[in-house]
């Protein structure tokens, strides 16, 4: 009997050790989530990188990201800046659906100036909307958002678990400590800004790398007020020898941005986790024209010109991408959140507006032709009237909506109800317009705006405005 009992005892045991042994090779073989880095800066122009063309400012640090992945010289932010793109990219939604069109009020410029009364601007992303860290936190994921938020009071209460720097404010007070953040303990005299965030990048991903993480970098660099190292700016007042197409102080931020990606990618491969992680890296909007040039894109920051919305873009993740590309396929910041719910394999559809590029991304799929669409029913002043290159001297932005779909790009502008139909095959710099020799094109692209418009329940300023005189 004895004999009996151990022999059972003896079965089971090696049972146990069998299932034991299954489990840990079922486990082996299931892949891990990916961590994501999603690196957002402010401001930066399309021209503005060096992989991107810049004769002067030096990213190196971004010109081996970008040999490194996938690099979208098509790629485009939702809207022309700061808050409504930032809202777009971290919603997967277009500006109608959350209500944010600019930054602080829609009447900007002088009332006298503005024919329509324009539609009221939302200043915060409701908690009500889904955001990205909330689907990812729904997916086992820790996040940060550290550095600029300017879509509330806290990311926390939009999914974040961590918050650090993030504020109402849509640009820092100073770039060197003290920085009169109420997030963001003041650092030594003189420490700065950028350097700092990064900083505590690294210690968020230290803390996090036994498990998938979502790191949301959104950098207030290379947003004003323009601040850079000193040492930095004495090399680029020499290297730009009075050239005003390019800023000294601009070029020391672009360059301590760059050096702290760097140290950003260093780290993940110290770590040994860079193989499996993405890294994305984008702008919100285009450049600020009378900083540096967008050329040859026209206009900057603030406009729906090719200035105001292409943006530099790259995306990395080595255990899946596994060859250098460049692409002219358009794509948008909304694309990210569909994106990456297709890596975590989330099914739900979260109402999103944007299109998974996984399947390129992955596996070098084609990516339908479909149409981008900017919704802007509000106003924003003129900055510099040669600079800008707007329509007119007073406004950067005047109520409509534009379309590109393909080569062609329609301006729809409410006001007057007019037109401009560019292709941007041939006309990059948006200077030659051809409504009136396409007019077939152009009653093609208003269809699809009528219906975006329709089924967004996008708003369409109508009244007059009684201040406005026409001079």
């Amino acid at each position: 009997m004895r004999i009996s009992v151990k022999i059972i005892f003896i079965m089971l045991i090696s049972s146990s050790y069998i299932g034991c042994d299954l489990i840990q090779k079922n486990n082996a073989q299931k892949p891990a989530k990916p961590n994501i880095l999603f690196i957002l800066v402010d401001d930066l122009g399309w021209s503005d990188p060096s992989f991107m063309g810049n004769p002067v400012y030096e990213t190196p640090n971004l010109d081996r990201l970008a040999t490194e992945g996938v690099q979208f010289s098509n790629a485009y932010a939702p809207a022309a800046n700061c808050a409504p793109s930032r809202a777009c990219i971290l919603s997967g939604r277009n500006t109608p659906e959350h209500g944010i069109y600019t930054v602080g009020s829609s009447k900007r410029g002088k009332s006298k100036d503005r024919k329509l009364i324009p539609t009221e601007n939302r200043t915060v992303l409701h908690d009500s909307i889904f955001t990205l860290a909330e689907a990812l936190k729904r997916n086992g994921y820790v996040s940060a958002s550290i550095g600029k938020w300017h879509l509330g009071k806290d990311p926390q209460t939009q999914g974040f678990d961590v918050n650090i720097g993030g504020t109402r404010a849509g640009h820092p007070k100073s770039y060197f400590s003290p920085y009169k953040n109420s997030t963001l303990k003041d650092g030594e005299d003189g420490e700065y800004l950028t350097d700092r965030l990064t900083n505590e990048a690294i210690g968020f991903i230290n803390k996090n790398k036994t498990k998938p993480f979502f790191l949301y970098l959104p950098y207030f660099t290379v947003h004003t007020p323009l601040q850079g190292k000193e040492e930095l700016i004495t090399k680029y007042e020499t290297k730009i020898n009075k050239d005003k197409r390019f800023n000294a102080k601009y070029g020391a931020m672009v360059e301590s941005m760059d050096k702290n990606v760097g140290r950003l990618l260093n780290t993940l491969k110290e770590l040994k986790i860079e193989k499996n992680t993405i890294v994305i890296f984008l702008s919100d909007n285009g450049g600020l024209a009378h900083v540096s040039s967008q050329f040859p894109l026209r206009a900057g920051k603030g406009s729906y010109y090719e200035g105001g919305i292409r943006v530099p873009c790259i995306v990395k993740w080595p255990d899946k991408i596994k060859e250098y590309r460049k692409t002219d396929v358009p794509i948008t910041g909304m694309d990210i959140f569909p994106t990456l719910m297709d890596v975590v394999n989330d099914k739900n559809k979260y109402n999103l507006d944007g299109i998974s590029l996984l399947p390129f991304l992955v596996g070098n799929q084609e990516i339908e032709e479909r149409a981008l669409v900017w919704h802007f029913p509000i106003y924003l002043e003129g900055v510099d009237p040669i600079k800008d290159e707007a329509r007119d001297t007073l406004f950067r932005t005047r109520p409509g909506s534009v379309i590109r779909k393909g080569k062609w790009k329609l301006h729809e502008y409410f006001e007057n109800n007019e037109f401009e139909l560019y292709n941007l095959e041939t006309d990059l710099q948006e200077q030659t317009d051809l409504s009136k020799k396409h007019p077939e094109k152009v009653l093609e692209l208003i269809k699809d705006l009528e219906t975006f418009r329709k089924n967004k329940n996008a708003p369409i300023p109508v009244e007059i405005n009684e201040d406005y005189t026409v001079e």
